[in-house]
Parts: structure tokens; sequence; C-alpha cells
């Protein structure tokens, strides 16, 4: 999915833009470029500070407040439509979210063959796992845009006066699909809580009810993100101390979510 990057990116931007969610402005791209030998963003500096290197010193609080502002600007986000799933600058697509987003974990488990990656189950149980609970992404019938990487690191703040969201960045892991998507990066590692502000904001913009379904395809992502965080490091090759303890992780919380799949898939049959 990580080809074209840009591209995706330069699109998500606009998209954004022009739905209210503030970002970094696009100033100019570039495609193929002759010189460079490939794509290229220009966008406009902010001048804010990465939630991630301030969140020790914001005054008590206002975490809440900003991770219920960020719940409004991902509803304002995902209300973008498209006209298919998928990763399209990618050719990862799907005339349904269930053929897009198994097309999607196929293509990451692919890569496993090219690189060694360190998986709790082998690749075709692993592949098994998603398609047996993916009668559950049959709910979402409309792509919406998604970012899929907001993490306090991507999220920059205003600090003049009362701590604001200034910019949404990296847009470039964007798709098209479900929107419950979205709540993967913000709890990576954990599960949504039903008091948790993200949600609150979220729903001031737009209704959300995490039903049964709903939770099943909150584990489908979790597990693709994982696949992602642990795939990855073959073709990037992270520090090892670097990446250790993410690495820890991503393994332990697909093992997790893997068995709690298979478990759910094998109630359902019984």
């Amino acid at each position: 999915y990580e080809r074209d990057l840009l591209r995706m990116e330069a699109a998500a931007i606009g998209l954004a833009a022009a739905a209210g969610v503030p970002v970094a402005g696009l100033l100019h791209a570039g495609f193929d470029d002759p010189v460079l030998g490939g794509d290229y963003l220009m966008l406009a500096a902010l001048d804010g500070v990465s939630w991630n290197a301030c969140k020790d010193a914001l005054p008590p609080g206002s975490g809440d407040d900003l991770r219920r502002e960020l719940g409004r600007h991902l509803a304002r986000l995902n209300g973008v439509t498209g006209e298919v799933f998928g990763y399209p600058h990618a050719g990862i697509t799907g005339a349904t979210w269930r053929e897009a987003f198994l097309a999607m974990v196929r293509a990451l488990v692919g890569d496993t063959e090219r690189y060694p990656t360190p998986l709790p189950r082998p690749a075709g149980e692993i592949l098994a796992a998603f398609e047996a609970a993916a009668p559950a992404l049959d709910e979402v019938t409309t792509p919406r845009l998604v970012h899929f990487d907001i993490w306090v690191g991507n999220v920059f703040l205003d600090l003049r006066g009362t701590p604001r969201i200034q910019a949404l960045i990296d847009h470039e892991r964007a798709f098209w699909g479900d929107p419950l998507a979205e709540f993967v990066t913000p709890t990576i590692f954990g599960e949504l809580r039903e008091d948790d502000p993200l949600l609150a904001g979220y729903r001031e913009v737009t209704p959300l009810e995490l039903t049964p379904a709903a939770l099943t395809r909150l584990d489908l992502y979790r597990a693709y993100l994982s696949l992602i965080l642990l795939v990855e490091n073959g073709p990037r090759q992270y520090p090892e101390e670097e990446y250790a303890g993410l690495r820890d992780a991503a393994y332990s919380s697909l093992a997790e979510v893997l068995d709690r799949l298979v478990r759910a898939s094998l109630d359902t049959v019984g």
C-alpha cells in the first residue's frame, strides 16, 4: 500500500481541508518529477508543537479537551466519501469493503514472504482468522476517508492561550473504508472505551454506536495495524533498540486479537 503514498497524501490533504479539518496546507505537488526521480509535496510550515513533544507539560484537564476536539475533527474527516474502497493509489481496491479490506490484508501478509517477520500464527491461519470474521465488514456500504495514523506525534497543537489543535499531519496512510478504523491508532494496543472523550467529540458531529459487529470490526483493524507494524520493519530496518518495544507490543496485540477473532468465529458457527 506504500506505493505512490504521496499521491494519497496530497489528495487527502485537499479533501480534509475542504471538510474543515485543520491541516498543513498543500502549496505544491509534483509527480514523476524527472529531476527528483519521483513525487514530492511542498507543505506550509506549522509553528505549533507536536502533541507528543509537549503532552507532559499541558495544563491539567487539557488532554481530555484536546481529545474531544480531535474526535470532532476525525468525524468531519470521515464524512468525506469516495467512489471505491481501499488504496486506489496502490491498486488495492474492492467493490465492497469486505473485498477491499481482505485484499489489503492479503497484500500485507504477502510481504512476509519477502521480509522475515515474527508472527504469532502461521500466515495461512492469520488470513483464515480475518476471513472468518469478515462478514462483519458488510455493514460498511460507503467508502469514507480514513487517516489511519492519528497518534499524538501526528497532531500539532497551538499552545498560545488555551491549547487547541493546529493541524493533523501525515495523511499518507489514508484509505477509503470504515470510519471505525480511525479509532485504532488513537487507542493503540488498548480498547476504545465508551467514556473516551475522543468518542464523545466524534458523536458531537455524527452518531456512532459500538455494536457487537462494530467491536469485531475494530478487532480486525487492530490486527491489521499490528501486522503493519511488524511487516514494515522488513523494508525499513528500524534500529533494534528503538524498535524492540513497538515490535513486542504489536506482536502481543496481534496474538491477543487473533485469539479473540477466532473464538468469536467459533461461537458464531456453534
